[in-house]
This record gives structure tokens, sequence and C-alpha cells, in this order.
């Protein structure tokens, strides 16, 4: 990771970045453009309300059951099969939940979630292999900022786009996302494919003349997870940790904060939606800062903030619920951050694509599981209790949990500059 860039490869950064961000694209808006019409759907279908919560709720518990199977996929087939298996999956998936009958639709709700599911994994591992490690955290930011942008665009766009042609057009309408993605990520594999042939057969000849070969890739590290060091085991066992406390606490707020404002301040639902907004708007600051910080700061710095920043949320709730504003914008600050400073540690430590794959696997498994249950049971804790105190305490101990784990992650990851090499950290 640390070694200089072959040519080629700095040629083909550009592209492969840009093809992140259109991946990422695709990677939330499926699943969050029925939340925008769910009574147009449930007029259409005759779902119920557990079948309208299966539009949403699915995809989830699938990223938490299939990312082991995720995982293995990359390992056998590689980065670019999964990619292209991804988007085609939300692709075929996206229509057949637009044209069909009610079982239809939850069946390409499923297909959708699977295929997240691999693009989830998969974004890791190329962000491994392909950038400087000095860049990594900033393309992470990248990644998470976009799929923070494309949630926000099927937000705003999907309810005009039912009004005027129908919801299942609008559902539709997001499978032309999925289809520029394959088309893109299709013409960069064959022009890789194309650039590193002529690559090997310059450097086959250069060889051949007794030239040095400087265009020549060095040997790329087959480590499996078996063959991970301990040191980077535990890293790995603090972020699920880490990331099982990040998405209790966003899907919790996510679920209920519009519900929270409405009951404990009297906003009106269109005030209370558009304050919950702020949680997701203001993720991008966070996507973004942390990347910057990291550039000038030891690795726990960004992690010591955005744990501040995510702690103010049921603090500031629980003690001074008046300024609610302000704590959904730092709450969202942190969710932005806090995924970034995750997903930067994993490709910075890991010894290969496989440890990559596989570390990514077991943190996502452990947080989307937490995602998949957190919700209910702090719905269960409010109806229990009459109230939102248990709910916010349930968000405090998982922005306690993030803290703890996710300083100690990146305390041991700042001994890890080398890509999987752990060297001494003196500070």
């Amino acid at each position: 990771m640390s070694s200089p860039q072959r040519p080629s490869a700095k040629r083909m950064l550009p592209w492969i970045i840009l093809g992140i961000v259109i991946l990422a694209l695709n990677l939330r808006a499926p699943i969050i453009a029925p939340t925008a019409i769910l009574p147009a759907i449930q007029e259409g279908t005759g779902f119920s309300a557990a079948g309208l919560g299966l539009l949403t709720g699915l995809p989830v518990l699938l990223f938490a059951l299939a990312t082991p199977l995720a995982g293995k996929f990359i390992t056998r087939l590689g980065a670019e099969a999964t990619v292209l298996a991804c988007l085609s999956g939300v692709l075929v998936g996206t229509i057949l939940r637009s044209v069909g009958p009610p079982w239809l639709v939850l069946v390409g709700t499923g297909i959708i979630g699977l295929a997240i599911t691999l693009g989830n994994i998969v974004v890791p591992v190329i962000i491994r292999r392909e950038v400087p490690w000095e860049q990594v955290s900033m393309v992470t930011g990248l990644y998470s900022a976009m799929m923070n942008i494309g949630s926000m665009a099927t937000l705003i766009g999907t309810g005009p786009l039912a009004e005027a042609f129908g919801w299942r057009w609008a559902l539709a309408a997001w499978a032309g996302l999925a289809f520029v993605g394959l088309g893109f990520w299709m013409v960069l594999i064959r022009v890789r494919v194309r650039r590193e042939g002529e690559a090997a057969r310059a450097a086959a000849a250069e060889s051949a003349d007794g030239a040095p070969n400087t265009e020549a890739a060095a040997p790329v590290a087959k480590q499996s997870w078996a063959e991970a060091p301990a040191s980077f085991r535990l890293i790995i066992a603090l972020l699920i940790i880490t990331f099982s406390g990040q998405s209790t606490a966003y899907y919790v707020t996510t679920t209920w904060l519009p519900s929270y404002l409405g009951d404990t301040i009297g906003l009106a639902p269109t005030a209370a939606g558009g304050t919950a907004s702020l949680f997701q708007i203001a993720a991008i600051l966070g996507a973004f800062g942390v990347p910057l910080l990291a550039v000038k700061t030891k690795p726990w710095v960004p992690v010591a903030i955005v744990a501040v920043l995510w702690l103010s949320l049921p603090v500031g709730l629980l003690a001074a619920p008046g300024a609610y504003w302000l704590w959904a914008t730092t709450g969202g600050i942190a969710q932005g951050g806090g995924f970034t400073a995750i997903f930067s540690i994993i490709p910075r430590t890991a010894g290969s694509d496989a440890q990559t794959a596989s570390a990514s696997a077991r943190v996502q498994f452990g947080g989307y599981l937490a995602a998949t249950l957190a919700p209910p049971f702090a719905g269960w804790l409010n109806t229990a209790t009459a109230g939102w105190t248990a709910p916010l305490l349930l968000i405090l101990a998982a922005t306690l949990a993030f803290t703890i784990t996710g300083l100690w992650a990146a305390r041991r990851a700042g001994g890890f500059p080398r890509g999987g090499r752990e060297v001494l950290d003196p500070d």
C-alpha cells in the first residue's frame, strides 16, 4: 500500500474513484426510495404495516445475514465480478419491485438487499487494492458521502415522481442509476484489462532485452484470514463492537427521531421530518471532516472528536431537548464521520484483499445485526416506559460502546501504517 503506484495504476485511479462514487450512489438509494411514498405503495399493494416494514427492514437484515457469503463470493470471484453482480442485482431487483404483484415486490426487495450486501463488502477491498495509503481516508469519506447524497436524492425526488407517474414508475426510475453504474464498470474493467495486458507485454519485451522492468507489478499478498496476525484480529473484534454501536445509534435515531420530536417537542410531522433530515444531511460534513483531520493528526483524534459528537446527541436530547436542531446536527456529523473512520481502518491494516473482505464482512455482520434488532427494541422501550428516556439511554449506551472500542481500535491501528505490517507507534 505504501509503495509507489505504477504509472498505469496512477492513470486509472481517477476513473476507479469515479467508479466507487457511482457504486456508492446505488448502495442506499434503492432501499430509501420506498420510504418517501409508503402510503401510495400500501394503497397499491394492500400491504399491512408489517409488509411495509419489510420494504426497508428486509435489506438491512440481509446485510447482516448475507455478509459471510458475500466475503466468500469476493474472495473466489474477485472484486470486479462482485461489482458487476452488485449492480446487476440492484438493477434487476428494482425492476421486479416495480412491476409485479405484492409477493414480487418483496422478492425484488430481497434481491436488492443481497446485491447491496456485495457492494458493502467489496468497496473496502477496492480501496485497499487501488488507493494509496495516504488517500484511503479521503476516498472512504467520499464513498460515505455519496451514499448519503444518494439517499437524499431519492428522498427528494421519489415523491414528485410518484405524483407525476405513479409509485411503480417512481421506484423504477432509480434503476437508471444502476444501469449507468453497470455500463461504467463494464467499460472500466475492459479498459483496465487491455492496459494491463499492454503493460505485461511491454514488461516481457523489456525483460527479454535485459532492460530494467519498472512497470512490472509487485507480488500481491494472498494472506487469508487464518494467517492474519493476532493484533489485526483484535482491531477487527473492536471494530465489530464499534460498528454495532454506530449502527444502533444511527438506525434508532433515523427510525424514531421524528416521533420523539412530535411527542416531546410538539412538532408537526412536516417540521419533525425536516429536523430529522438534518441528521442525514450533516453526515456529509462528517464524511469529509474525518479524512481532513486524519491527514494532520494521530489516527485516534478523529475518532475521539466523532465520539464526542455522537455522545452529544443522546445527552443533549436528555438534558436540553429544546436545542433538538443542534443535537440532530452534531449527531449527523458523527454518523457520517464514524462510518468513514471505521471503514478507513480496515483497508489500512489488512494484509491482503482476502483479509479485507473477511474483516469487512465480520464488522458489517455485527453492525447490521444490531441495526436490525435495535429499532424495534427502542420502540418496545418507548411503549413499555411510556416515554423516550429509555430509548435515549439505549443510544447513549451505543455511543459509549463506539467511544471505548473505537478509540482502542484507532490506537492499535496507529501501529499499522504500511498496509498490514505492524510497526511501533511511540505515541
